[in-house]
């Protein structure tokens, strides 16, 4: 089987810098390592493929005589005398985990699958809803929002306290590490120093007012601009509106969800408005118009062609909501036909006069499968 080239297997360029090649490894190591696919067969080829990939391009000198040979590189015989320019014929999952963690099991391997590492902690995502009217969304609206979140403590400027030092437990790392043996060799586990919290250094004096923290809860009000066209369950984020980090980390951010009032008119259909239209049976038979609410309270007409039966949907283009991405929906009415609840005097005797009419009765059902089998059996 022919062996793939290596810069195809990293995905990067012939030109590509140590860097490059560097961050193209750690991003399918990542992806395909055993611990993350624990029993994948495809998976453990892909990672070792990597970093067969990786062994030869990190090198300088292995690079410039694979750019120069491939593969095959004269001179150098492998197993049965054949040519075989980088020998990975021994090359196992265990040789290939010791390779990644040489480069990447010191304090980079947290980082890179995840774990916190030393220095500032980002503060918490917060979220709130905001409830808005159709009203509301059609034109675009700005709503003013009280959020209670952590903000940087005055007294102590954000710090926790006095006297800061460098963790003894990690020695400013704000990790620790545990070696731990599996039956692929050693591993190294990284987690948070329990001590500094991932910070790397320690307060010694406590500030009175945040204990530490370098945090205080506050109420703040908030302006948020809510675009035309929203719908429920879209959000709005406001970046570093969230808390703030401990002992002056960066901030979270403030996630706006939207909620849609229920409207006493209109249902919503994506951008179309939808209504109800009752008319009068004289109307939908000779048809005509009908008047139709809307939401900016400009009128809206409605014409009804004649013969029109009750449940049918008909559209005035452009007249519902605006869309996130330009264009506007429609209003969408359907009719429904209005029947009186009683009628008598002459208005019962027009319509005695028009249930005798042969054109205003309704059409007689069809057969029943009984009579269509018959039909068929006798004709």
């Amino acid at each position: 089987m022919a062996r793939r080239d290596y810069y195809e297997i990293l995905g990067v360029e012939r030109g590509a810098t140590e860097e490059d090649i560097k961050k193209a490894y750690r991003k399918i190591a990542f992806q395909f390592h055993p611990d993350r696919n624990p029993g994948d067969k495809q998976a453990e080829q892909k990672f070792k493929e990597a970093t067969e990939a990786y062994e030869v391009l990190r090198d300088a000198q292995k690079r410039a005589r694979y750019d120069q040979f491939g593969h095959q590189e004269p001179g150098m015989p492998g197993p049965g005398g054949g040519p075989q320019g980088f020998d990975f014929s021994g090359f196992d999952l265990a040789d290939a985990l010791r390779a990644f963690m040489r480069d990447f099991g010191g304090d980079n391997f947290g980082d890179f699958f995840g774990g916190p590492g030393p220095g500032q902690q980002r503060g918490d995502d917060l979220q709130v809803r905001l409830k808005l009217g159709l009203e509301e969304i059609a034109t675009g609206v700005e709503k003013r929002i009280k959020v209670k979140h952590l903000r940087t403590c005055g007294t102590c400027d954000g710090k926790g306290g006095k006297g800061e030092s460098v963790c003894p437990q990690c020695q400013g790392r704000g990790q620790v590490r545990r070696v731990q043996q599996s039956i692929f060799g050693q591993f190294v586990n990284v987690s948070t120093c329990p001590q500094c919290e991932g910070e790397g250094r320690i307060v010694r004096e406590r500030c009175p007012t945040c204990g530490g923290d370098g945090r205080v809860s506050e109420t703040d009000t908030i302006a948020v601009k809510v675009p035309a066209g929203v719908a429920n369950g879209n959000f709005i984020p406001l970046r570093g509106m969230g808390d703030i980090g401990p002992r002056g980390g960066p901030a979270g951010d403030l996630i706006v969800l939207i909620e849609e009032k229920p409207h006493p008119t209109f249902d919503r259909d994506g951008s179309d408005l939808l209504l109800d239209v009752p008319v009068t049976y004289p109307t939908a038979v000779m048809g005509g118009r009908a008047e139709l609410p809307t939401l900016d309270g400009k009128p809206a007409v409605l014409e009804i062609p004649s013969g029109t039966p009750s449940g049918r949907a008909l559209r005035l283009r452009g007249r519902g909501l605006p869309g996130l991405r330009g264009g506007r929906g429609d209003l969408v009415a359907r009719v429904v036909i209005w029947v009186p609840p009683r009628v008598q005097g002459a208005e019962k005797k027009v319509l005695e006069e028009l249930q005798r009419q042969e054109g205003f009765r309704p059409p007689r059902p069809g057969k029943s499968l009984f009579e269509r089998m018959k039909d068929a059996f006798t004709g």
